[in-house]
């Protein structure tokens, strides 16, 4: 039995990371790693001739079942999801685990299905071939790899050939270190003066949505959203670069911009959940 547990536990670290990139909690993820052990326990290892891929599979397959239990209940609204218990939440390995893999990466596998983000997951982060995914998802190797294909396409959003996206890029990604550090100026180089922010009621602490007009009010924002932005990160938001604000691996909030002339002239924040549901999402 001693020698079973150091088996396992030399294989822990690569199955945690495999079952956080499908799941994106690391409660949810230890679980399923657990359980993986239970059923290792339970089984005659003399009877299994890869145990690497032997564990990688049962735990496919734990994920996969939590992730279509998730879908099944994902019409849920997000205020009424129960907070995690902290308790068997370490947030130092949370960051850690989510600095691994990227936030924007997280929500956008969060969005494909069940099947799709097991067969991207175990084949373009781990190289595991689509022979052995196949039979996880119940799938022909064929289908297997044409759901992997598909995933990598609302992955990368596409073909994204937009000429002017670089430009809106770097004016994003100003925005998002000027909001983190809390820079003044640097905030007031980038709002045009005229500069609209628009926020869904689900965003703010009031219950009416809340519009703030000019540069000052609009870079006071900023800033007193400073916390918010560092669990943020840049992503394609329809087609456009924009902001994804993150809690416990989950869309929480998005940022979309204007921008004109390297200035942004708008910015609509949106946590409304139908519309963060509806909203097309990709990794740059």
């Amino acid at each position: 039995m001693d020698a079973l547990t150091e088996r396992f536990e030399q294989e822990r670290p690569r199955l945690r990371a495999v079952a956080y990139r499908m799941l994106g909690s690391a409660a949810e993820a230890d679980d399923a790693v657990q359980e993986a052990w239970l059923r290792f326990h339970r089984t005659d290892a003399s009877e299994i001739d890869n145990l690497p891929a032997w564990l990688t599979t049962v735990v496919a397959r734990i994920c996969l079942s939590l992730l279509r239990t998730r879908r099944t209940h994902r019409e849920e609204p997000l205020d009424g999801q129960p907070e995690p218990d902290d308790d068997r939440r370490d947030p130092e390995q949370e960051a850690e685990l989510a600095d691994s893999v990227g936030l924007a990466l997280l929500v956008v596998l969060d969005a494909l299905g069940p099947a799709e983000r097991v067969a991207f997951v175990l084949h373009d982060m781990f190289a595991v071939p689509f022979d052995e995914i196949a039979p996880v998802i119940g799938k022909t190797p064929a289908a297997t790899r044409q759901l992997a294909s598909r995933a990598r396409r609302r992955v990368k959003g596409g073909e994204a050939a937009d000429a002017d996206l670089p430009r809106r890029r770097k004016v994003v990604e100003a925005f998002l270190a000027a909001s983190r550090g809390g820079d003044f100026e640097a905030l007031l180089a980038l709002l045009d003066p005229d500069v609209v922010l628009h926020a869904d009621r689900f965003a703010g602490p009031s219950p009416a949505p809340i519009v703030l007009r000019g540069v000052e009010s609009v870079r006071r924002g900023a800033i007193l959203a400073s916390e918010r932005a560092r669990a943020s990160e840049l992503a394609l938001v329809d087609g456009t670069p924009g902001l994804l604000m993150v809690r416990e691996g989950r869309l929480a909030v998005v940022l979309k911009f204007q921008v004109d002339a390297d200035r942004i002239t708008g910015i609509e924040v949106i946590a409304d959940p139908e519309r963060l549901a509806a909203l097309e999402l990709a990794v740059l």
